[in-house]
């Protein structure tokens, strides 16, 4: 076909080309074969020579034929392809301009040029599209294979690098589309076509998700060029809004892409409308189709954000467009819609110098920010604040929009989502970090100020009054501008309401509702706020029913009722006349002899008088703020504990914030804080270490000294009134501070000063500093190691009077010098001790026993001390301790015989008996640590080195005789039993030796005995104490001993009137235990019966000694496990939070709660010894949230259901039917109901069972998939119809009833405590035999007596999984329930 002849249309397809469409349309006429087209490309290339471009229009066929064989040709030919037609468009592009600049310009020449124009751009966007799609191919199957020499496939399978070929290409045809090429076409309109071929290929390269990439920023600008000249001079917009709608719909990668081309487009090409044509397509889509398409939404949401980032201005004229976004289902709609809002705000409506409308439009979108801190999606909460963290961190929230902000963060502190919580802590940081008002912000510090300001105003106000009298002003805005005052004055009254004897104002019996509001506006006008509201008080209390009083709202808050009448009041009748009476005029009357002020003085005046009112107004805001910031601090400091480790990292932030801002209970934070220390998450502890870093390492001061003072004084505040568990966690703290050198020299040495009072300081200082120094000790001993003589002089000098708590803190410092643990088997060196003629250890025996004879409380806890560190650090402590029992003992025995003297009965004093068996108690226990920790440590150490010696010397023939004693060795039987020789040894010294009686404990066994064994005769309470606990440690040493006085001790334990002898009793039967498990083991009973200890202190001591020995299987967990599951309802909160952290514990060992769940129930709900209905409840509800496992769930509900049978109140009915309402139910737990229903299905008729299994087919109904819907429906059906059947029969029986249905005697309420001397008698206290227990060996033998209780059991088929059996074995099932005298958290009604 002649090239003069025909039209080149552009095909929609590939294969329209060989088609004949239409009169002089170009058809390819040959498709040359694969082998030829080397040749006919050399043939195209020497016709260009020739001919120029035009010589397209002769070899297009060859064009066609390569892209038609693209895939299979060779790789060399491709590239050829590429370079010689890249070359022929643009020489094509250089000769264009001339050409279309030539007037004479013939139809043929132009109609040539059209063509061939036409068909190197298609041939070469025909080729960059095949290129793009071989290469996308090939990435995705790098994806497959892995990454390794990606780069060299991709290049192996096109030849070359295509990544840096495509950049030319699209600057090419950029370069093309800037000519004026519309002359080409007739009446100079280009082709739609034409158009879209060209912008068609930049959108298919933004297709590749590789686009994004860095590394491709050129490709994009090139792509955002190309398309911006088509969208300027060729009227691309309409396509291109399109073509964004359906990319952002179905490309998550290109939202980024896209919003940095529009951006650019608006900017650097002045196409903004294009911005509002694609935001109304946004804005049209269908919120419920949205909801659906969540790639299409996620799209539209990231472009719409990061729009809203580059160009707020422009986005903005086209917001109401989105508005309906925020009312429809998707969230991340919601979120981009308030994010846009937010950038506005942040960048154009920001700053005080907005026109009316533009602060208009910037408190709507506010206040929509504000709405949606409320929103249904946690998501959209948490984006809200989020977005007011920026507001504020960049200082753009109004002043008068702290107060509402602030409130709203506080009040997400308690939202369920953790993701809220944390950012509602971030708002809060940055309000802090950000805040206008004060660096110091302790409301107790402003509310000084703010009332002398008030005064000053109110009295400012009083002596302007009257010369502003005759001049009418508006009551409304006399109003507005007290109302500050007012508010301020209500808020401090609510906050601390005044006595009766304090209210001068009072209402007459003879005044009327008229004559008291005049009053009342009488005292506002005279700046009376105070009076006024006293007045206004009790004028709604007496005028109930008159003006204005009966306007109060009661579901308004008090502060608004308040403001919202004095506002009528003051404004109403003042604003239209004077009333006759006095009480009407606001003010005294003005003179007409006062001289009229000059303008300027009343000018003055004024200003003076406005700037006082923002002063009062500044103050009062700085106030509310701090108040709403000590609020939060008492919600966040719960959240210190929290399970998700960002969160808990967010409060340890917040409060070294609030801690350097001064506020109020910061201290209390920062002390909370301690403990996590020890937690298992390395950010949490890391975190730590960070805030006391940041607290207390980087003081103020100008030297480094000053600095030091800073940091000790701050420390010692954190020590003062601490705990012994807050002191661990700061020695914690120190040791890793003092470890990695970052506690500066200037610090230790002035703490010296300190303690050595070298610099002047208080008893309390130089205590703290010696505390300190011993914290520091535990990372460098050689702190203290080398002061050691200076430090006992500092606490352990011989005085006239000797401070106890200085010389315990001082031998708790000079503990830290050597390792407390026991000694490993790697350590060879010897431990570290000091002689028995050391220094320190004659003080300590002087100053205990000098101290023996005087009645300090301080004595004893030092005496502890004081033995514990001649145990740890002297060789033969036992000698020094035995020195000082004798000195005390002889002290003593003095005593006595003096008393013998001048008395018949002579009395020792109760102290000095105390005393001594305190100290008897401490070496006891002290010399057994030193027996299993220290001599056996150093046995063992002895012995491994005397093996490697005896090696060492061994003579080769006997190394290789020696196989079978080498064999023993690899196989660890030698250590093993040379260790159990070495503890046999130390077992064997406590039961024979040491309370024998040759040794010195053995004096002092008979007295204590005898002490503890009269109550009566000794009742001394501390006495008591003392006693109890060093029987409880004697008892510790030798099994014989511990055997023959269980008895004792666990009669004290029971019948003890004292609730810290018990407390004390249960700590010592809980390590004897431990220590000796089979001894104790038949008096479990007695252990879980101090769970229902009328006194809190016992019971919170049993509920943590419980909980370790459960958890650490050293009792039997038996069906008293009930008796903690009743400590979760108890009215003390630690009580219940320990018993909720143990079953929370519990629940981590395999099946346990499963296992125990049906004694549990069986206990709680009996009628005569569990608990009433509301508190059993409470405690299953938090039981079965254990639950979780489908199984588990399954066999319960069969085990619930067939229970149904054999219990025999309504209680017990509703108690099975809520247990079963709790579970988690599955479909096939709801099978298992139905094949049961018989079991249950009788008993529908009372509403109360019924109503739970509704309420439990409501869940079902939730969780429950399409398929099993029909079972829901079958289960809830079956259900309505026994209820019916049920309520007719019983209606039924009551007619039948002459005298109708008796009335059910209620079961007497069983009393929560359980009083001391109803617990037992002697018989209850026999010693039970170590073997198993039948129903005739339990300890109360009075109740064995008793009427035999019907037993409890579940009769359902036993489960065919072993782990999953709810019945226990038959030696771990009790044999007679422990009644349970709580019966909830409130007293029983009488």
């Amino acid at each position: 076909m002649s090239p003069q002849v025909f039209e080149f249309h552009l095909p929609l397809s590939p294969e329209e080309l060989l088609k004949s469409g239409g009169v002089n349309q170009y058809v390819v006429q040959e498709i040359v074969s694969v082998r030829h087209l080397p040749a006919q490309l050399r043939a195209f290339q020497a016709a260009f020579r020739a001919q120029g471009p035009l010589a397209i229009l002769e070899h297009f066929d060859t064009i066609y034929s390569i892209l038609h064989y693209f895939r299979s040709i060779e790789s060399g030919l491709r590239e050829d392809t590429l370079e010689f037609l890249i070359k022929v468009v643009s020489c094509h592009s250089q000769e264009l301009p001339a050409i279309l600049d030539d007037t004479g310009l013939s139809a043929s020449n132009r109609s040539a040029h059209l063509n061939a124009l036409k068909m190197n751009c298609y041939a070469l966007i025909r080729l960059l599209e095949s290129f793009e799609t071989l290469a996308s191919h090939t990435s995705l199957t790098d994806l497959d294979i892995g990454r390794k020499g990606k780069k060299g496939r991709a290049r192996a399978a096109l030849g070359f690098d295509w990544e840096e070929e495509r950049q030319p290409i699209l600057q090419l045809l950029t370069q093309l589309l800037q000519l004026d090429i519309r002359h080409l076409w007739n009446h100079s309109i280009i082709e739609e076509e034409f158009v879209s071929m060209v912008t068609g290929c930049g959108y298919r390269l933004l297709e590749n998700p590789t686009i994004s990439h860095q590394k491709n920023r050129p490709v994009r600008e090139a792509i955002t060029h190309l398309l911006g000249v088509a969208l300027t001079r060729y009227n691309h917009m309409l396509s291109a809004t399109v073509k964004i709608i359906q990319m952002l719909q179905h490309f998550e990668h290109l939202a980024s892409v896209l919003v940095a081309a529009v951006s650019s487009w608006t900017t650097d090409y002045g196409m903004k409308s294009l911005v509002g044509e694609i935001v109304r397509e946004i804005g049209q889509k269908c919120p419920q189709e949205l909801s659906r398409d969540t790639v299409g939404a996620k799209g539209f949401a990231t472009f719409l954000t990061e729009l809203a980032e580059r160009v707020p201005a422009i986005l903005m004229s086209s917001m109401c467009i989105l508005l309906d976004h925020l009312d429809g289902e998707n969230y991340m709609m919601r979120n981009a819609v308030l994010a846009a809002m937010a950038e506005m705000v942040l960048q154009v409506l920001n700053g005080d110098q907005l026109e009316e409308t533009a602060r208009e439009t910037r408190d709507q979108f506010l206040d929509t920010l504000q709405t949606h801190g409320h929103d249904v999606n946690s998501f959209v909460r948490s984006r809200v604040l989020q977005l007011f963290t920026r507001i504020v961190q960049q200082k753009a929230l109004p002043l008068t929009r702290f107060q509402t902000v602030v409130a709203l963060a506080v009040g997400r502190l308690a939202d369920k989502s953790v993701l809220v919580c944390k950012n509602a802590i971030q708002l809060l940081a940055s309000f802090l970090a950000n805040n206008p008002f004060s660096c110091k912000l302790s409301d107790t510090d402003l509310a000084g100020p703010l009332q002398k300001e008030v005064q000053k105003l109110q009295e400012m106000r009083a002596r302007r009054r009257p010369a502003a009298a005759a001049t009418a002003l508006d009551p409304e805005e006399e109003w507005e501008a007290m109302l500050p005052e007012v508010t301020g004055t209500l808020q401090q009254l609510l906050k601390a309401p005044q006595e009766e004897a304090e209210s001068p104002e009072r209402i007459p019996e003879a005044e009327t509702a008229e004559e008291a509001t005049g009053r009342i506006r009488h005292l506002l006008a005279k700046a009376s706020y105070k009076q006024a509201i006293i007045l206004a008080g009790e004028a709604i209390s007496h005028f109930q029913e008159s003006e204005p009083y009966n306007t109060i709202d009661p579901e308004q808050s008090k502060e608004t009722q308040f403001l919202r009448l004095l506002g009528i009041i003051f404004k109403g009748p003042a604003a239209s006349a004077k009333g006759p009476t006095g009480s009407m005029v606001p003010g005294p009357t003005v003179s007409t002899d006062t001289p009229v002020a000059s303008e300027s003085e009343g000018s003055n005046g004024d200003a003076e008088l406005v700037k006082q009112e923002m002063l009062v107004q500044y103050l009062q805001d700085a106030y509310s703020f701090s108040q709403k910031i000590t609020e939060a601090i008492g919600i966040i400091s719960k959240m210190m504990y929290e399970n998700t480790t960002t969160v808990v990292q967010e409060v340890i932030e917040f409060f070294v914030m609030v801690f350097q801002f001064e506020v109020p209970h910061a201290l209390l934070g920062v002390r909370r804080m301690l403990p996590l220390i020890w937690s298992k998450e390395p950010g949490v502890r890391e975190a730590v270490l960070n805030a006391y870093r940041q607290l207390y390492l980087t003081p103020k001061g100008d030297s480094a000294r000053a600095k030091a003072q800073a940091l000790i004084h701050n420390l010692s505040q954190l020590l003062v009134d601490a705990s012994e568990g807050t002191i661990q966690c700061l020695e914690e703290i120190l040791c890793e501070f003092v470890q990695k050198d970052e506690l500066k020299p200037a610090v230790i040495q002035l703490l010296w000063e300190q303690a050595t009072q070298k610099v002047p300081c208080s008893a309390r200082e130089r205590c703290s500093s010696v505390m300190l120094l011993g914290m520091m000790a535990r990372g460098k001993p050689e702190i203290v190691g080398s002061n050691l003589d200076t430090l006992v002089n500092i606490g352990l000098a011989e005085t006239s009077l000797p401070d106890y708590r200085l010389a315990q803190q001082v031998c708790h410092a000079i503990a830290n010098i050597s390792d407390r643990r026991k000694p490993s088997l790697g350590k060879r060196h010897p431990p570290f001790r000091l002689p028995q003629e050391h220094r320190l250890f004659e003080r300590l025996r002087d100053m205990v026993t000098k101290g023996f004879a005087h009645p300090d409380p301080l004595w004893i806890p030092f005496k502890e001390v004081a033995v514990t560190l001649t145990y740890q650090l002297a060789e033969g402590p036992e000698g020094i301790c035995a020195q000082m029992l004798q000195g005390c003992a002889k002290q003593a025995l003095a005593r006595l015989e003096e008393k013998k003297e001048t008395q018949e009965e002579p009395v020792l004093p109760t102290f000095l008996l105390m005393n001594l068996l305190s100290l008897a108690g401490d070496v006891a226990l002290q010399q057994l640590v030193h027996l299993e920790q220290t001599v056996s440590g150093e046995l063992c150490r002895r012995r491994v080195l005397q093996e490697e010696q005896e090696h060492k010397t061994k003579d080769p023939k006997e190394k290789t005789t020696s196989s079978e004693t080498t064999m023993e060795e690899e196989l660890g039987l030698t250590g093993a039993t040379a260790d159990d020789t070495e503890a046999e040894l130390i077992r064997s010294i406590c039961e024979m030796e040491l309370l024998d009686g040759r040794q010195a404990l053995a004096a002092f066994v008979p007295l204590l005995l005898k002490v503890c064994n009269n109550p009566g005769l000794y009742s001394n309470m501390d006495l008591c104490a003392a006693a109890s606990l060093a029987l409880g440690k004697f008892c510790m040493i030798s099994a014989t001993f511990c055997d023959s006085q269980l008895r004792l001790l666990f009669t004290m334990l029971e019948k003890s009137p004292l609730p810290t002898v018990r407390s004390n009793l249960m700590v010592a039967t809980g390590d004897l235990a431990i220590r000796f498990p089979n001894l104790v083991d038949p008096w479990t009973p007695h252990l879980y019966a101090r769970l229902r200890d009328p006194a809190q202190q016992v019971r919170r001591t049993a509920g943590l000694v419980m909980t370790h020995l459960i958890l650490k299987d050293m009792v039997k967990v038996k069906g008293q496990v009930s008796e903690m599951a009743v400590l979760l309802i108890d009215p003390e909160p630690p009580i219940a939070a320990l018993a909720k952290n143990f079953f929370n514990e519990l629940s981590h060992k395999g099946n346990a709660i499963y296992n125990l769940l049906p004694d549990i129930i069986s206990r709680l709900s009996d009628p005569e010894a569990g608990v009433e209905e509301e508190p059993f409840r409470t405690i299953m509800k938090q039981l079965l949230s254990y639950i979780t496992k489908d199984k588990q769930t399954e066999s319960l509900v069969e085990k619930l259901c067939q229970r149904f049978r054999t219990v025999r109140t309504e209680r017990q009915h509703r108690d099975l039917a809520y247990c079963v309402s709790q579970l988690p139910l599955t479909e096939r737990g709801l099978r298992k109901m139905l094949d049961n229903f018989d079991c249950f299905g009788g008993k529908l008729s009372d509403e109360a069972i019924f109503g739970a299994f509704i309420s439990l087919v409501g869940k079902l109904r939730r969780g429950t998939k399409l398929e099993g819907k029909a079972t829901v429906d079958e289960f809830e059906q079956k259900l309505r119809a026994w209820h019916s059947r049920g309520l007719d029969g019983v209606e039924e029986l009551q007619g039948d009833s002459p005298g109708g249905p008796r009335a059910r005697k209620s079961s007497s309420t069983v009393s929560r405590q359980r009083p001391l001397a109803s617990l037992a008698s002697n018989s209850a206290f026999v010693t039970p035999e170590p073997r198993p227990i039948t129903s005739c060996q339990l300890p109360n033998t009075r109740q064995c007596n008793s009427k035999k209780k019907p037993k409890i059991v579940f009769s359902s088929d036993e489960s065919s999984e072993e782990e999953l059996s709810a019945e226990m074995r038959e030696e771990e099932t009790p044999k007679k329930t422990t009644p349970i005298r709580r019966a909830s958290a409130r007293r029983p009604r009488s």
